[in-house]
């Protein structure tokens, strides 16, 4: 039996679509849910490792995806919002009541990433929302139990739903983040 990535990939990635307006988010609860717009649809859409991303009982991974923070709203039941942990660096906005995490914003404007939000597009009835193309900081699904004896076996699966493994970013988003430092240090012109 193949590793279980994430629900939304595990019977393989759906393409995008090119024109998607956007859509809404909805936690879990079953009444008085938060809901979250997104007038847009998202980019760098990844499966992701890391121990801090929300997923979905049973998932190994997260997906996440960005989309410039002008381009969301919290529609409905706001109040019931809380950030997890407000001294990391992505401000992970969770509903109190189920637990699911909304968006997750970065507030540092020096922070290269500033200016998009992150958002889990699982949680929205739509479809059309851009496809997952890559799969970031993969090593640290063993900081959350994953036994590291697998490892070969979950990048092997990666690469078969076509999710380039890495233990970072992916390289567009490493270059993005490169050309912010280099712009603010002054080796590379504004």
């Amino acid at each position: 039996m193949a590793v279980s990535i994430h629900p939304a990939v595990d019977g393989g990635v759906k393409k995008g679509s090119a024109n998607f307006a956007g859509g809404t988010l909805t936690c879990k609860c079953a009444a008085a849910p938060v809901t979250v717009t997104l007038s847009g649809n998202t980019a760098f859409n990844h499966v992701c490792g890391c121990s801090k991303c929300w997923k979905p009982g049973g998932a190994t991974f997260s997906q996440v995806a960005v989309i410039g923070r002008d381009k969301l709203s919290v529609s409905a039941n706001g109040n019931k919002l809380k950030i997890v942990d407000d001294k990391a660096p992505i401000q992970r906005h969770a509903c109190t009541g189920c637990g699911t995490h909304m968006y997750g914003r970065i507030e540092n404007k020096g922070h290269p990433l500033h200016g998009f939000d992150f958002v889990h597009t699982e949680l929205s009835k739509e479809s059309g929302w851009s496809e997952p193309e890559f799969a970031a900081f993969v090593s640290s699904i063993i900081e959350s139990g994953f036994p590291p004896a697998r490892m070969g076996e979950v990048r092997a699966r990666l690469k078969e739903l076509g999710l380039e493994p890495y233990d970072c970013l992916s390289p567009g988003i490493m270059d993005l983040i490169a050309t912010h430092t280099a712009k603010a240090k002054g080796t590379l012109a504004a």
